[in-house]
């Protein structure tokens, strides 16, 4: 059986149609996008004492059929500026996955992942 993983991309918003076009180039064709805030080694912007995090956006895609050694070299290629906040990516093994609608798990539970 395939092992499942989940990469979870943290970049600039302006980057996602970028970074999208280069995961459906893969095969990636389902993935949760989320409006997040945060701050790393950009510290985030200092007024007066706060800290006003940096906006950003993460991708979260599960792949199983494409390994995940090919998505990070597509999220590199597409998203690598070389300068402070082009992002990270965290991989993580996934143990099980379940399409509620169907009872399926594991793999097949990804199939047909571009469905809502």
């Amino acid at each position: 059986m395939n092992k499942i993983y989940k990469v979870e991309i943290i970049t600039r918003p302006e980057l996602f149609d970028d970074l999208k076009e280069a995961l459906n180039y893969l095969g990636v064709n389902g993935m949760t996008v989320s409006d997040v805030n945060g701050c790393g080694m950009q510290k985030g912007h200092t007024y007066y004492r706060d800290v006003n995090l940096i906006k950003k956006i993460k991708v979260t895609v599960v792949v199983s059929e494409i390994p995940y050694e090919e998505v990070l070299k597509a999220v590199e290629k597409c998203l690598k500026t070389g300068t402070v906040g082009d992002g990270k990516c965290f991989v993580t093994e996934v143990v099980d996955v379940l399409r509620i609608r169907t009872g399926e798990r594991g793999v097949a539970a990804l199939m047909g992942a571009n469905e809502c």
